[in-house]
């Protein structure tokens, strides 16, 4: 059964050339912004995620739990992020597409 709401801790990353995120629980989900575009940066992570998770759905696999935010280490130019991503619509859109 799938679930209807993930919520994962993403890395933004502030550099000179733009924002970069990464999401630790989830390999190869990296979207990034410009720089100086905090807003951006969330709306690119919410929108990753949900391809992300919606991929590995897709393709049967076993969505992984999130890790606690304790359990990260931060650089001095990151911040943690909750991201949250409500699937049923993203479903549905994506499913339109197909």
């Amino acid at each position: 059964m799938l679930k209807d709401k993930y919520s994962y801790i993403a890395l933004f990353t502030y550099e000179d050339a733009g924002i970069s995120i990464e999401f630790p629980d989830l390999p190869g989900c990296y979207p990034c912004a410009d720089k100086d575009n905090t807003d951006e940066a969330l709306k690119n992570a919410k929108e990753a995620l949900g391809l992300h998770i919606w991929g590995m759905e897709q393709d049967h696999e076993i969505i992984p739990k999130p890790s606690a935010v304790t359990d990260l280490k931060l650089k001095p130019n990151q911040v943690s992020v909750l991201i949250e991503i409500f699937m049923p619509p993203f479903r549905e859109r994506m499913n339109t597409k197909i």
